[in-house]
């Protein structure tokens, strides 16, 4: 995105459910200072490690975002993969009920200690529909489903929302060459200083802070308490991250209107023409 802001006034929204914890910085690939000082981005270091910060809040803040760069001139344009984020904003959630806050704070802390399989099989029993997700958004759809007696993705079926908005989607995906640019780019987190960063959060973060479920996280802090190898560690969020990229691509194949997704293999000479020529061609029909 940042070869299309050199021909382009945008502004970044990010819909990363990892950048928006402040600290969490190397293992979610945030902008670094550079980028940030190049483009205007919005929806990074939003919120302590701490906050618990849902789809339908982030739906609501980017909102915001989108109207502040407008205002400021810019252009905005969504970025990132996480699927709820962006339906929260094309296809608003419900608005929740009221949730327990002792209750929840328990099912947490219970399903932490849970191992993923687990995790999987009770939300299995209490919202199929959302039994093959990620860990993160298992336990919502079972805190939701103990909390209220009706399962989360039955709530998303009955409750209002606001008003979906139009967009069109810009996929990059350079095929079979992903699973070689995961481990690459891990490589290059690990010798990044990922390490450092995860023991000097370890000293001031306590591990029931949702900012812990980004991917890898939980395992590179093992890795700086010394209680997993290297080698190790880079096996089991290499396996993660790559099941995590699956997921997504699965989502996008699935929940995208295919009439408004444009597919770009980045690594080709023409990709950032091509990406110009779906900028325009999706203003254009947004006009």
């Amino acid at each position: 995105m940042h070869a299309l802001a050199a021909h382009l006034p945008l502004a970044v929204v990010s819909a990363d459910s990892r950048q928006i914890y402040r600290g969490f910085d190397i293992g979610t690939a945030k902008p670094t200072a550079a980028e940030r000082a190049c483009v205007p981005h919005f929806g990074v270091d939003v919120v302590d490690p701490i906050t618990r910060y849902s789809a339908a809040a982030w739906g609501a803040d980017a909102a915001a975002w989108i109207d502040d760069a407008i205002r400021a001139g810019r252009e905005p344009v969504i970025v990132g993969g996480t699927g709820f984020y962006v339906r929260a904003l094309t296809a608003p959630l419900f608005v929740e009920p009221p949730l327990d806050v002792d209750r929840r704070r328990a099912i947490a802390s219970h399903l932490r200690a849970l191992p993923l399989v687990e995790v999987r099989r009770w939300c299995a029993v209490l919202d199929p529909e959302r039994a093959g997700l990620g860990r993160a958004q298992l336990e919502r759809a079972i805190e939701v489903a103990l909390l209220t007696g009706v399962p989360l993705s039955r709530w998303h079926q009955v409750a209002p929302g606001a008003p979906p908005r139009r967009v069109r989607y810009l996929v990059l995906d350079p095929g079979p060459a992903l699973g070689e640019r995961i481990a690459a780019r891990l490589d290059h987190m690990l010798d990044a200083g990922w390490i450092e960063e995860a023991r000097a959060l370890d000293a001031r973060i306590p591990e029931s802070a949702p900012a812990w479920n980004a991917t890898g996280y939980a395992v590179v802090r093992a890795l700086a308490r010394g209680t997993v190898g290297r080698a190790d560690a880079r096996e089991q969020i290499l396996i993660a991250t790559r099941q995590y990229a699956k997921r997504q691509r699965t989502w996008m194949r699935h929940q995208l209107p295919p009439n408004d997704v444009t597919r770009i293999d980045p690594r080709t000479p023409d990709a950032v023409s091509r990406a110009l020529a779906w900028w325009h061609d999706s203003t254009e029909g947004m006009g």
